[in-house]
């Protein structure tokens, strides 16, 4: 069954000791994916351009996707069960005139740093976003 997919923006991160709240939105609704806050670190380094001793797992992926010629096509934010949400990551690989694109199950913390390492769309799901529970500031 296909869904159809609308397209998120990143709105902000905010960090305590405990935790990492991203905040999402689509279509004038916001919403939150609470994560480690080792994740919002790393997003942090990313969004801020700050200097990294030793490249962090993302660099290392998003490197290794790189040297393979592996391109980050989209993530989807697929589904939510309880307050956990689910993403895909959508890779394109080529090969002389061979186009295959291989589907990852994936946190969507991860996909989204990598997806704005790579100016990559993010998307979630309709029945995901009329399921989220929409924030105010």
């Amino acid at each position: 069954m296909l869904s159809e997919l609308v397209q998120l923006s990143f709105d902000k991160i905010m960090q305590t000791r405990s935790y990492t709240v991203v905040i999402l939105g689509a279509e004038g609704k916001r919403f939150a994916i609470y994560t480690d806050p080792s994740i919002g670190k790393a997003l942090q380094m990313y969004l801020t351009g700050q200097e990294k001793a030793r490249p962090l797992t993302h660099d290392l992926i998003d490197t290794i996707f790189q040297a393979l010629k592996i391109r980050i096509k989209q993530v989807v934010i697929s589904d939510l069960q309880d307050t956990v949400y689910f993403a895909r990551l959508y890779l394109e690989m080529r090969h002389e005139d061979l186009r295959h694109i291989v589907e990852v199950d994936s946190r969507p913390s991860d996909c989204i740093i990598l997806a704005l390492m790579n100016n990559a769309p993010v998307f979630c799901t309709r029945d995901v976003l009329d399921r989220t529970i929409p924030i105010e500031e």
